[in-house]
């Protein structure tokens, strides 16, 4: 599918063709729910900084470099200029098997800060560190735009269709306590406060991946429904300190679905032992790995069924 079009943006933006790729994994292995194809990166793109993607390397963003740079960022453009991404919704939710539910996404404002200010992917995150500590007020400002943007995206996604949406913070684990509370917790309490106010009913998911114990904050203090969990936190953690407030979604190592075989099944069975009794979405704890044999998928699908009916 990305070979017919010009690179990978170009495929986010593609209804007919993102509508495809969001149902190929539906169609071989029957998930209970599809996550739509697309990319945190789209809101940068949707409120004007100039991204792009580079084979072999990622992406690449024109880089944040002061307070004239936010000056320029127009989160009232956001939801038109990603119209497309809503027409692909919409697709999806007249095509979808009715058991089968759809869920939106998109990125939570420190992480996709990050690629705005670090110019694309970063090993230690200082440019945009720096940023927040010398100067917090402008960051601040950064941090709102990006709430306000993502929260009418994320609407806009429940307008086409979406039945349920999920955040991603990708980067959380890049903080300190006090800047977890400040650029992880605050920004996505405000962007779950925007989204109830629109439907105090709406299923919101949460990922600030690799926070440890700060999981437990997160899910009291955001107003989430559930926590997505990596593979880094203890499961047994998990069932005793997150679900008694909510649901956990989570946390197979994809290092073990990529290798297969016992080894596998016995990460299935590990967290299935642990987790199953509570609210609980089986999950990887990270992305998929690319070179993942499929097999090994529709392995993984069939013992978790098992298991659980």
């Amino acid at each position: 599918m990305r070979a017919q079009v010009g690179g990978f943006l170009d495929l986010c933006f593609d209804p007919d063709r993102a509508c495809e790729v969001t149902l190929q994994p539906i169609r071989r292995y029957g998930f209970d729910a599809a996550i739509l194809f697309s990319d945190i990166l789209v809101i940068p793109l949707g409120i004007g900084q100039k991204v792009w993607f580079v084979e072999g390397e990622g992406p690449k963003l024109e880089a944040l470099t002061g307070q004239e740079d936010i000056a320029r960022l127009t989160p009232e453009t956001a939801v038109e200029k990603l119209a497309p991404v809503m027409e692909t919704v919409s697709k999806l939710t007249a095509t979808l098997p009715k058991e089968t539910a759809l869920i939106g996404f998109a990125g939570a404002p420190w992480t996709v800060a990050t690629y705005m200010i670090e110019g694309g992917s970063s090993r230690d995150f200082a440019r945009t560190k720096q940023w927040a500590y010398r100067d917090p007020k402008s960051f601040q400002q950064l941090m709102d735009i990006l709430v306000e943007a993502t929260a009418a995206y994320l609407i806009e996604q429940v307008k086409a269709g979406a039945e349920a949406v999920q955040i991603f913070d990708s980067w959380a684990g890049a903080l300190s306590v006090s800047g977890f509370q400040d650029w992880c917790l605050e920004p996505n309490r405000k962007l779950v406060e925007k989204l109830r106010a629109f439907d105090p009913e709406l299923p919101i998911i949460g990922f600030p991946r690799a926070v440890g114990p700060l999981y437990q904050d997160f899910l009291k203090k955001t107003g989430v429904n559930a926590v997505s969990i990596d593979q880094g936190l203890p499961t047994d953690w998990a069932r005793d300190a997150l679900q008694p407030h909510g649901t956990v979604q989570g946390n197979l190592d994809p290092q073990a679905l990529l290798a297969g075989g016992n080894a596998l099944d016995r990460e299935i069975d590990r967290v299935l032992e642990t987790l199953l009794d509570g609210p609980f979405v089986f999950n990887l704890g990270h992305g998929i790995i690319k070179e993942t044999p499929p097999e090994h998928v529709t392995r993984l699908v069939e013992r978790v069924r098992r298991s659980s009916s």
